[in-house]
């Protein structure tokens, strides 16, 4: 386990290890509590399941006009360091108990992956980026633009902030100008090509505001909210006289496995139950509650509710690719706060600052011996070494305290030992190839000492390195590009009964030709910034490209394997180090499984509220869309649910 999520891992600490204040104290709900303190039975207008990104500003405004239950399987955000506060999250991702936040999977496709389980959703476990979908995507999907606009002001005025821009962030977005990703949009949350700074869910305190926020909308006499209440299945029954089954009510387990029972009022016919349960959970629900593809629930031992084949299928994350840039002087760190949206449709997106907590400087340590101890010496001294170089004050001593050790192991010898000396080497410009022999480096390496014995003064000194650096920041950059849409789709399928174990979830990246392209050019632009003489301060002048993909293709991103042509091919390396930016979408599509109301198709009362909707991505980031979705659709499920009245009544 320690070695498969490294990915995730090292990301997330790329990205998201901001150190901020956070507070302790939650808000005043008291409409909120763990659901071991729930009746056994209770009886509501709406039932909500998840209390994401979607499912909070949905009840809150469905507040308003009925009585509401969410019923969410995680936590609370609030007053845990490891969510609310940004340098604390990096754990949660190694978190594998059951009440993580972050509840961890793979994909079939050998890419590390984790869903949220938390309330907030994804918006209390992300790197906080803000931004709006475009008008045309509005526009092609369907939706009202002055509701929408509408509903993203009213999400707005609570979670969404401009964000300070520091040295390296400007940087950054100089050289993307530079390189041409024009114009210069300045600060927006408009989805406008050319380069901008984007908004951020954290404040200038630096305090994350997440979809849970928004709970501050509702009504508290007339909603509730459950935590930890993991719902198995959706319950239907057949009514005399219609034809389509009618979705009445769920079974849920608190934390300690009890039993409850959720049922909609009988006083209505527009009461409903709404899934809002993610792009994993939500299709994962549907098809545990007997909705689905016939034959695949019948081999589970599921009651076939509704045929539905299309439940799980369009499944789709956008794949990401990245390089990680050591910078000779101090950066901040910062957060995705840039984004160039290109026209061929790759948007570039940049980070600064790495901490490594223990951990993960362990896990490093092992990652690196393992590999130090295959390579060739002149493929490790002239495009390996150079790029390991500001890793190495922060990893732990991996090798024998004492006896003789070969050459292959004295290359494994703690990282930071030998790239103590690179950065001497580098300094004195003699790591170049025509110089740079492991002769020197041994001899720095081991100036009082046989060749072959690890020096006690050394190790001593990396002890002393690793007390004093672990969980501080390194200098290094990471420039990311993530591709529009995308075209590739797959599927997912139940590995079990179990509500609570992730199901098969197959991506299918870069299987569609144009995907592919995408990255490509993505990655162009990426060296091309890397290049540009606006980001030269914070890169080593002497660490060629190919250093920094030659780093990318040893760490373990992902599960997926690695190919020699990977070095010098990009659309090679796009396939070998894809990463997941944690955007995935679509298994309860519109025209599919549902609506364009979002009712499932075939079944009366129950609806599909949140991103399993989604044919593709957003903008640069769909959280801002999901939150908006969550109060438009509540929006307009009131609207009919007065209008059905009105009728009534006359």
């Amino acid at each position: 386990m320690c070695t498969i999520f490294f990915g995730a891992y090292l990301l997330a600490g790329i990205l998201l290890l901001l150190p901020i204040c956070y507070s302790d104290k939650a808000p005043d709900y008291t409409f909120v509590r763990e659901a071991i303190s729930a009746p056994a039975v209770v009886h509501y207008d709406y039932i909500v399941i998840g209390g994401g990104t979607a499912g909070c500003p949905l009840a809150a405004t469905l507040s308003h006009g009925a009585t509401v239950l969410v019923l969410e399987r995680g936590g609370s955000p609030y007053g845990n360091p490891n969510t609310i506060n940004i340098d604390k999250f990096a754990p949660t991702l190694l978190d594998t108990s059951p009440t993580s936040p972050a509840q961890q999977f793979t994909s079939e496709d050998g890419v590390y992956n984790i869903r949220a389980r938390v309330l907030g959703g994804g918006s209390a476990v992300n790197a906080g980026f803000y931004t709006r979908a475009s008008t045309h995507y509005i526009k092609e999907v369907g939706w009202n633009q002055r509701m929408v606009n509408q509903s993203y002001e009213w999400v707005e005025k609570v979670v969404a902030f401009e964000p300070e821009i520091l040295q390296w962030e400007t940087a950054f977005r100089d050289g993307l100008l530079e390189v041409g990703v024009l114009p210069h949009n300045g600060f927006t949350y408009e989805h406008l090509y050319g380069t901008k700074v984007g908004g951020s869910i954290f404040d200038a305190d630096g305090h994350r505001h997440t979809a849970a926020d928004l709970l501050q909308y509702a009504d508290p006499r007339k909603i509730n909210v459950y935590l930890n209440a993991r719902v198995q299945k959706i319950l239907f029954r057949h009514i005399p006289g219609r034809l389509r089954p009618q979705a009445y009510g769920v079974i849920y387990r608190d934390a300690h496995g009890i039993r409850h029972y959720a049922y909609l009022k009988m006083n209505s016919k527009k009461n409903e139950i709404i899934l809002s349960a993610g792009a994993i959970g939500s299709p994962q629900l549907l098809m545990l509650s007997g909705v689905g593809p016939a034959f695949h629930l019948r081999a589970h031992g599921i009651k076939v509710v509704a045929d539905q084949p299309m439940v799980g299928q369009g499944m789709a994350d956008n794949p990401m690719n990245l390089l990680l840039i050591p910078s000779p002087q101090p950066v901040e760190v910062s957060l995705v706060q840039v984004v160039g949206i290109t026209k061929f449709e790759s948007y570039i997106e940049g980070a600064s600052g790495l901490t490594l907590p223990i951990p993960l400087a362990h896990r490093l340590s092992n990652h690196f011996k393992h590999f130090l101890s295959q390579v060739s010496i002149s493929y490790f001294c002239s495009l390996v070494l150079p790029a390991y170089a500001f890793l190495g004050s922060a990893l732990n001593y991996i090798c024998a305290t004492s006896g003789p050790i070969t050459i292959g192991r004295i290359l494994c010898v703690h990282i930071s030992r030998i790239t103590y000396y690179v950065d001497y080497l580098i300094d004195r410009d003699i790591t170049k190839t025509n110089q740079f022999t492991i002769s020197n480096l041994v001899s720095h390496l081991q100036p009082e000492h046989h060749p072959f014995r690890a020096s006690p003064k050394i190790m001593a000194w990396a002890a002393d390195t690793v007390n004093g650096i672990v969980n501080k920041t390194l200098r290094a950059g990471v420039i990311l590009e993530k591709i529009m849409g995308p075209l590739s789709t797959g599927h997912l399928a139940l590995r079990n009964t179990n509500p609570d174990a992730n199901p098969f979830v197959t991506f299918n990246y870069f299987k569609a030709p144009e995907d592919l392209r995408k990255c490509i050019e993505g990655m162009r632009t990426i060296i091309d910034v890397v290049n540009s003489e606006a980001y030269s301060k914070f890169r080593y002048k002497n660490m060629p490209v190919e250093a920094l993909i030659n780093l990318m293709l040893t760490l373990p991103v992902n599960g997926r394997r690695k190919h020699a042509n990977a070095t010098f091919s990009l659309e090679q390396f796009c396939i070998d180090t894809v990463m997941t930016i944690w955007h995935y979408h679509g298994g309860c599509q519109v025209g599919r499984v549902v609506d364009k109301g979002y009712r499932v198709l075939g079944i009366d009362s129950l609806r599909v509220v949140d991103g399993s909707t989604f044919y593709r991505s957003p903008g640069t980031n769909p959280q801002a869309t999901v939150m908006m979705l969550g109060r438009y659709m509540g929006q307009r499920i009131l609207h009919e649910r007065l209008l059905r009245g009105s009728k009534k009544k006359n």
